[in-house]
């Protein structure tokens, strides 16, 4: 057992709640952040920059999650997730993919550069990708802590290292003018987070080692983490992808600043849930114990109604918003979050039941319900975008969502973890949210 798991007296729901409460707070604070920055750069530069920032996210997401071998949910799931050969495999195997993403990265430069008719990506990729070679380095010390629900220290060295790249960004905006001030300010902040954590972050420090068993191990668990994570991209970046061969850099950067806007609460939920679930599933699972079920729906309620709260006052007042932050070269963008607010209600009601699944090492069955999602969801989203451009993709997306809970409800039950009074509520109360987003905009959406 760890010396950070055995120095906490506190029961695991106890540490749940405080970590929950930190990521979120964290992440609060960190947006935040965001959307003051965002407000400055949007004033320094033009909106095809934001466009073309877009572009580069896309890949470096594609890239890390095409390459996602699953090493943090293997760390907090492994009876040996603790055993220093284990912590050492994984880090070596994290170091070796940094690079290999970087080199990818520099190779892709030129077919985006072409594709997208973008002649900046040959230089602003390669730069770029150099925050994943950093991030191999990370040490598996932070997996540990979410292993164990011990994320104070953890949490607050992230939140130091995202300020002073965002502080970065906004430095060098004033003094570059250009998209390069997004692309220097996340390296900043990326070099910043592996000195941190680091020299701040207790346990013992990583080495450079390959243990047979603990590699078979993860490669095991990891294959078909690989395969979800590359149909979770399709799932979290497809959009963009799209829509880059479709939208002006300009369009494209607008659209780009109401995702931002409108992503806020399910991002907050799924780091949220990404760093609690696993831990509670592995060793308070709902279904062994009537209180175990009575926490675990309290936090789910908690989980579900938060999230759809926030997203209706997104909905509700997102053009306003839009108008009152932003100046006349963004306002599109208003419409952009009243949609994207209805749009991502379905997904909510399951968020929390696929981690039940990686908690019980079925990676395979939940590769299977990710590379359904993301199938259709493309398809429609295509299919969408041909018929009736922007909105029509978006109103795809989110009819597909809800087509595709079935499946969510099939590897809950399978995992013993669904909760249908839930489920019943929750979607009652999207459906009402919804209704009232669609009164408030319907002279803005031409209802």
């Amino acid at each position: 057992m760890s010396m950070l798991h055995a120095s906490q007296p506190r029961t695991l729901f106890q540490r749940a709640l405080t970590s929950s409460m930190l990521t979120a707070g964290a992440y609060a604070v960190t947006q935040g952040l965001r959307l003051v920055s965002n407000l400055i750069l949007t004033r320094l530069l033009f909106p095809e920059a934001f466009g073309i920032m877009a572009l580069v996210s896309v890949a470096l997401v594609g890239l890390s999650m095409f390459s996602d071998m699953g090493i943090g949910p293997a760390i907090s799931r492994h009876p040996r997730g603790d055993e220093p050969e284990f912590l050492d495999t994984a880090f070596s195997f994290d170091v070796v993919r940094g690079v290999m993403l970087w080199l990818l990265t520099c190779g892709l430069a030129w077919p985006m550069a072409r594709i997208y008719a973008a002649p900046e990506l040959l230089q602003l990729l390669p730069a770029a990708g150099l925050t994943l070679f950093i991030a191999g380095f990370n040490p598996t010390r932070i997996d540990t802590a979410n292993r164990h629900l011990l994320l104070g220290r953890v949490t607050f060295l992230d939140l130091v290292a995202q300020v002073i790249g965002i502080l970065s960004m906004i430095g060098l905006a004033f003094v570059l003018k250009s998209v390069w001030a997004l692309v220097v300010g996340a390296i900043v902040g990326s070099l910043v987070k592996l000195i941190v954590m680091h020299l701040w972050l207790p346990g013992r420090p990583n080495s450079f080692r390959w243990d047979r068993e603990a590699g078979r191990d993860l490669i095991h668990f990891g294959k078909w983490i690989f395969l979800s994570t590359a149909c979770g991209f399709l799932l979290s970046q497809g959009d963009k992808a799209i829509f880059g061969a479709y939208l002006t850099k300009a369009e494209l950067g607008i659209y780009n600043i109401g995702w931002f806007l409108a992503s806020f609460p399910t991002l907050l939920a799924g780091a949220v849930t990404g760093r609690i679930l696993i831990p509670l599933y592995r060793e308070h699972h709902p279904a062994r114990s009537a209180e175990n079920a009575a926490k675990m729906r309290r936090l789910r309620y908690l989980v579900s109604g938060g999230t759809l709260a926030l997203l209706a006052v997104l909905g509700v007042i997102g053009m306003p918003l839009v108008g009152l932050l932003y100046d006349a070269r963004y306002q599109s963008a208003g419409l952009v979050v009243v949609l994207m607010a209805m749009v991502q209600m379905p997904a909510v009601i399951g968020m929390t039941y696929d981690q039940s699944a990686l908690a019980a090492g079925d990676s395979r069955n939940y590769f299977l319900l990710i590379a359904i999602k993301a199938g259709v969801q493309t398809a429609v989203f295509l299919l969408g975008m041909e018929v009736a451009g922007l909105w029509g993709a978006l109103v795809a997306q989110g009819l597909a969502l809800t087509a595709l809970h079935p499946g969510i409800i099939l590897l809950a039950h399978k995992h013993r973890a669904w909760d249908a009074r839930h489920d019943l509520t929750f979607f009652i109360l999207a459906a009402m949210l919804i209704a009232v987003i669609l009164w408030v905009n319907h002279a803005a959406l031409g209802l």
